[in-house]
């Protein structure tokens, strides 16, 4: 093993970066979860590591290496996050959405697009993402997973608002005004209460992935 580096500690474990062979990996431990969120933490693990499995191949995302009870090991993508990259490339966000069309084609909706840490701008320009943890897999395309791949595109679009406002058609600014029922019933009636449990009752702050900012 070449290196290793301790990307995040939470309640739901470790997040570590090793170097092999000359390769990176991302090694997520969920036995060092605290006791109470253990189980959530597998729970996250195995979310993650079926998507990786049903989009193996595709350019742009991380390759499941292995997963068990406790430790999801994957590849390592190099790249800067969102809000370091800052991008104004239009080819990005075309790129971008293109990816999500894959993804979605393939039967996973990410369901964590909100994050600027887990959108990339790699190396050669393309992007990239990461984070698995809350995707939605569905063969049939379920209702659910269909309201949660119109949340992907929404959330890339208000990224795009964010960065290139004046690259955004007249159909994608109809689509940031209409968020679905789920993510306004999410937004009014369902935050609050995370925000107060997390932050108050745990100390525990995500603050929308700033805690993942170092994590490709």
């Amino acid at each position: 093993m070449d290196g290793e580096k301790i990307l995040k500690r939470d309640l739901f474990g470790e997040v570590e970066l090793y170097f092999a062979d000359g390769r990176g990996f991302v090694r997520r431990n969920a036995a060092a979860a605290r006791w109470w969120t253990k189980g959530i933490a597998r729970c996250l693990l195995r979310r993650e590591a079926r998507a990786l499995a049903i989009l193996d191949g595709i350019e742009g995302l991380p390759s499941l290496i292995c997963h068990d009870h406790d430790v999801l090991v994957r590849s390592y993508l190099d790249g800067d996050a969102l809000y370091v990259a800052r991008p104004d490339d239009a080819a990005w966000f075309r790129a971008a959405a293109g990816l999500l069309r894959r993804m979605h084609r393939a039967g996973v909706a990410h369901n964590d697009i909100a994050k600027e840490p887990n959108l990339l701008v790699r190396g050669d320009g393309s992007p990239g993402i990461i984070d698995f943890q809350l995707a939605i897999c569905s063969r049939s395309r379920s209702k659910l997973f269909r309201i949660a791949a119109y949340e992907d595109i929404r959330h890339l679009l208000k990224h795009k608002r964010t960065y290139r406002p004046d690259l955004l058609t007249r159909r994608e600014q109809r689509i940031l005004a209409n968020p679905s029922p789920a993510s306004r019933f999410w937004m009014g009636a369902i935050k609050p209460v995370y925000l107060f449990i997390t932050r108050r009752l745990f100390g525990w702050a995500d603050r929308e992935g700033a805690a993942d900012r170092d994590l490709k």
